[in-house]
């Protein structure tokens, strides 16, 4: 009677366990695979790589940061998205359309007033022209905009490295223009405040931050 009632017992506990494991089983089948997304920015060649899971999945020509205002070194993640941006600096306000400087989409960077987004001077696309920022075409833009998220993982190289010639290849780098000369100020604006400006980056000399500033409050007028 005791081995029967043992018996009777493991089977339960059997039973019990197989379903266990069916019911983690078609829970982790139903968890979704998460994409490891890298965005790769080589300053130098002015070419953003979507990889995602190892896999290159897009090649962008962009503008980048010119010598008097480069774009900062190093890995950052998306912090934000902003679809139609409105565009504030000072007491400037910019609505969404094509005189926008930021364009239709925003992505800010994980470093404070940088980030990836439009212009309204699409001729600069494939230059050193922003003020730090990386610059989109419209439609690479819109259509990037899709396929990152936040917290995505964004690296910004100024030197070729093994990395971007793997995905850029080891044609001549653009020619890059010489540094204007600052034109120092007594007193000029700040750098802007909103996610949607560009500022400058973190060691800046007061002189080369008022130069900043100044030069794209007036690239605005």
């Amino acid at each position: 009677m005791k081995a029967l009632m043992l018996g009777k017992l493991v089977m339960v506990v059997v039973t019990a366990v197989v379903l266990v494991a069916q019911a983690l089983a078609q829970q982790v089948a139903a968890t979704p695979t998460v994409s490891q997304r890298v965005i790769v920015v080589s300053l130098e060649d002015r070419k953003l790589a979507l990889v995602e899971d190892g896999q290159v999945k897009k090649i962008y020509t962009v503008a980048v940061g010119k010598p008097s205002t480069p774009s900062p070194e190093g890995t950052f993640t998306i912090a934000r998205r902003v679809a139609n941006p409105i565009y504030r600096h000072n007491d400037k306000v910019v609505m969404p359309g094509p005189h926008n400087p930021v364009g239709t989409r925003w992505m800010g960077l994980s470093i404070p007033g940088y980030g990836i987004h439009g212009t309204n001077e699409p001729n600069s696309i494939g230059k050193a022209a922003s003020h730090g920022c990386i610059r989109m075409a419209k439609a690479d833009l819109e259509e990037f905009y899709e396929l990152v998220a936040v917290g995505d993982t964004v690296k910004l190289v100024g030197q070729r490295n093994e990395e971007t010639t793997q995905l850029f290849g080891t044609e001549p780098a653009p020619a890059v223009a010489p540094a204007a000369q600052p034109t120092l100020l007594a007193e000029a604006d700040p750098p802007a405040t909103l996610a949607a400006a560009e500022a400058p980056a973190a060691g800046t000399t007061t002189n080369q931050a008022a130069t900043h500033a100044a030069t794209y409050v007036a690239a605005l007028r």
